[in-house]
């Protein structure tokens, strides 16, 4: 490793809470090519225990550094090739932590194109600007006198010339702007006004309608909100400085006159604060609001992207009902409620689709073509949307159920969210080449009931919605991420080899989306893997994949009966010594696990695997093939309560909660309108992130606290009793619906700086 990959190792080692040499470890595994996942199962002994978090960390952290390195020495370069670098500017850029920094210490170097200043100085302003500058007992009028030329033909022009070389100056001060923007930083208010004429318009952004509140206090949600409503052209934002200050001369003009050194009476000092005063409020104040408007939009979309991304793990990793044969059902109103009945590996054995309600009211044939199905192929579970006419497909379904004979299936509300993309998509038709789109809907729909992860790996995670204003960030960013949570979850599960599709194969460290082809190809054409090692059989897969993956895939029932363990084949032979000093093979140790309990883990140690490996041996040979999962567990909606006008102050309901953001978290109570857990609701006790109580597809019961019918707006809590203190109304920081794809309008704004701030941050953007 380089000096200079150790300097970074050393940075990121205080960030992720590791030690360096663990840092550098992790980092020569993924240049190497190691995934996360398997880094974080496997290589335990290398990195001193990293976990997937802290290696997710790692790899982000040093992507950016990395970048940071590079633009450090193209500048550095830049400024060489200039003839003016300097040992203080060596030491400057060198001392930059991050990206802005080291632009501000650029700015004087940096090529741009003709400013005024750049003209001044060709009218030969600029012995003006420094005569000033060097005299402060000078008038600066009566030196102006002697600049007067054909170009310049009077002392004002003269003065104009010389404040534009002296503001460029200014604006290109890199301590001055570092003590500008830490001050706004800790000072600036972020301010948000509806535009005149869009108050009924612009209505779902009414608590932003005047709203103030400091920068550095501006949660995500909040901050996303407003610039949504800037973008649709409801709301101008603007940044305030010093605002309270009474002073005429504010705290930042004090900061810009002292760059200059103009505390005395001198003439000249006199006319350096009034350029001062003129450089702060026309350029160094747009420029550093755009740059604090930028930094929010960037800490909001941190705080947005991590919010998604947890939201999806946790649905990712609900309980799967299981191997059961599954009605799927995808309500409709006048389209009909589609019907797809699969196996208990996912196989489709039958679709139909019916029309219970408006306009064919046909509900007795309705029924009768559901009951046949559930008897003809022994439906253990149905899954019904919860899409529009979920609730009466719901009762549909409990009043067929309750006239069943014997065993009755098992009623689940299911989320559908992203199952019309995945119906539409090109792997949906290669996958159901002779279904109508939308039978493959109701298809997802049971197969995400008896196994979320298998399906929802082939949606795209943004089409899911489980994030808050996952439109208004960074697609990119939030992809990559999604993406990392995604394959953490797939290979902390695992996958069966024999079943799984090849866009859940394609998660498994290591493959991807071709060699996760060439898998199924085999498979298809050979019959079900006997081993792992059978693997290294298929075109495309060589030993490094093979290294990458094999622990994660399983195989059931095969030649080996290690491969149905997250065991990985390298450590195989450590496991059979365990193994044989139990005295039994490993299916008798399975249904007698005590055995382990007399064997010392330290005593299976050697040269290439640790105590850490050997420890996760133990734990697998105890139950292989564990799933992570929770058991399935379902909500029961009350019966009756299917709209929102239904729902009274004081209702005690069970819901499934669908979504979790800074603020609280969503239920759906059955009504086709999730209600609104707010964190201050979550728990009897202080709750700081509504993480620490709930998370995705938990189970809970709730209490209604309001209703709002027009706005379509549930209040619920989950406290043992109802805060009569806290707001009735909805409070400020809940956001739109997760979903909601924004409208892009042209953002219009009132007041000069706020034109030319959302002007500017249009182009930013």
């Amino acid at each position: 490793m380089s000096q200079l990959d150790t300097r970074i190792a050393a940075q990121i080692a205080t960030e992720v809470a590791a030690r360096p040499e663990q840092v550098r470890a992790a980092v020569e595994l993924l240049d190497g090519g190691a995934t996360v996942p398997f880094i974080a199962r496997y290589r335990k002994e290398v990195t001193g225990g990293l976990d997937d978090t802290q290696l997710r960390l790692l790899a982000e952290r040093l992507t950016y550094l990395r970048e940071l390195e590079a633009r450090r020495a193209a500048i550095l370069k830049s400024i060489d090739e200039q003839g003016k670098l300097t040992p203080e500017l060596t030491a400057a850029a060198a001392g930059a932590v991050t990206k802005a920094e080291l632009e501000d210490l650029y700015l004087p170097f940096k090529p741009k194109r003709r400013t005024k200043a750049e003209i001044a100085r060709e009218r030969g302003l600029g012995p003006l600007a420094t005569a000033i500058l060097a005299n402060r007992s000078a008038d600066p009028l009566h030196l102006a006198a002697a600049y007067v030329t054909e170009e310049v033909p009077g002392t004002k022009e003269a003065l104009e010339g010389a404040r534009d070389i002296v503001v460029e100056g200014l604006s290109e001060n890199a301590p001055l702007l570092g003590r500008l923007r830490a001050h706004m930083r800790d000072k600036a208010m972020l301010r948000a006004k509806v535009l005149k004429g869009k108050e009924e318009g612009g209505a779902k952004f009414s608590d932003y309608f005047d709203h103030a509140e400091r920068w550095n206090k501006v949660a995500g949600h909040r901050a996303l909100a407003m610039m949504r409503g800037r973008d649709e052209g409801f709301l101008s934002l603007d940044i305030e400085v010093d605002a309270d200050v009474i002073d005429p001369v504010k705290p930042a003009e004090r900061f810009v006159a002292a760059a200059l050194q103009a505390q005395g009476n001198g003439a000249a000092d006199q006319w350096l604060r009034e350029v001062a005063g003129w450089a702060w409020r026309t350029r160094l104040r747009v420029s550093l609001s755009i740059d604090l408007m930028v930094e929010l939009r960037e800490r909001a979309e941190v705080e947005a992207i991590a919010v998604f991304a947890r939201n999806l793990k946790d649905l990712l990793l609900a309980a799967p009902a299981g191997a059961r044969a599954t009605m799927g059902l995808d309500p409709g109103i006048r389209t009909g409620v589609k019907v797809a009945v699969i196996d208990a590996t996912g196989k489709v054995l039958a679709t139909d689709t019916v029309y219970p309600f408006q306009p064919r009211n046909d509900v007795m044939g309705a029924q009768a073509a559901i009951t046949a199905l559930v008897k003809q192929h022994g439906v253990q579970l149905i899954a019904i949307g919860n899409g529009t006419g979920s609730r009466e497909t719901e009762k549909l379904v409990a009043d067929l159920i309750e006239r069943l004979p014997g065993a009755k299936p098992t009623k689940v509300i299911v989320s559908e969210a992203g199952a019309s993309v995945y119906s539409a998509s090109a792997l949906a038709a290669a996958e159901f080449p002779d279904l109508d789109v939308s039978l493959r809907g109701a298809v997802s729909i049971a197969r995400r009931l008896q196994d979320p992860l298998a399906e929802l790996v082939k949606i795209e995670p943004k089409a899911i919605g489980v994030g808050q204003y996952q439109h208004d960030i960074d697609q990119y960013r939030l992809s990559r991420s999604l993406d990392a949570v995604v394959e953490d979850a797939v290979n902390a599960v695992g996958v069966d080899l024999n079943t799984a599709s090849a866009p859940l194969l394609a998660r498994i460290s290591g493959l991807g989306p071709s060699v996760a082809e060439a898998i199924v190809t085999h498979r298809d054409a050979n019959g079900p893997f006997r081993s792992r090692k059978a693997l290294l059989e298929v075109p495309r897969l060589g030993q490094r994949t093979f290294e990458q993956s094999a622990g994660f895939l399983r195989i059931t029932d095969g030649a080996e009966p290690l491969d149905a363990s997250s065991v990985h084949p390298e450590a195989y032979g450590v496991a059979r010594r365990i193994i044989a000093a139990c005295g039994r093979d490993l299916r008798s140790l399975m249904a007698d696990k005590s055995a382990l309990a007399g064997l010392d883990p330290k005593g299976f140690v050697d040269d290439r695997f640790g105590l850490p490996t050997v420890r996760d041996i133990f734990a697998e040979l105890e139950k292989p093939g564990r799933d992570p999962r929770p058991a399935f567990k379902t909500a029961t909606f009350a019966e009756g309560v299917d709209d929102i006008k239904h729902l009274k102050p004081g209702m005690m309901l069970e819901g499934t909660v669908t979504n979790v953001a800074a603020f609280g978290a969503f239920v759906d109570i059955g009504v086709h309108q999730d209600g609104l857990v707010h964190v201050s609701q979550l728990a009897d006790k202080f709750v700081k992130d509504p993480h620490e109580v709930v998370k995705a597809g938990d189970v809970v019961r709730v209490r209604v606290v309001e209703v709002d019918v027009p706005r379509q707006r549930i209040g619920l809590t989950m406290r043992r009793e109802v805060d009569n203190t806290a707001p009735r109304e909805r409070p400020r920081d809940q956001p739109l619906r997760a979903n909601q794809r924004p409208q892009q309008e042209a953002p219009r704004s009132t007041g000069a700086l706020g034109d030319r701030l959302n002007e500017a941050m249009r182009k930013k953007q």
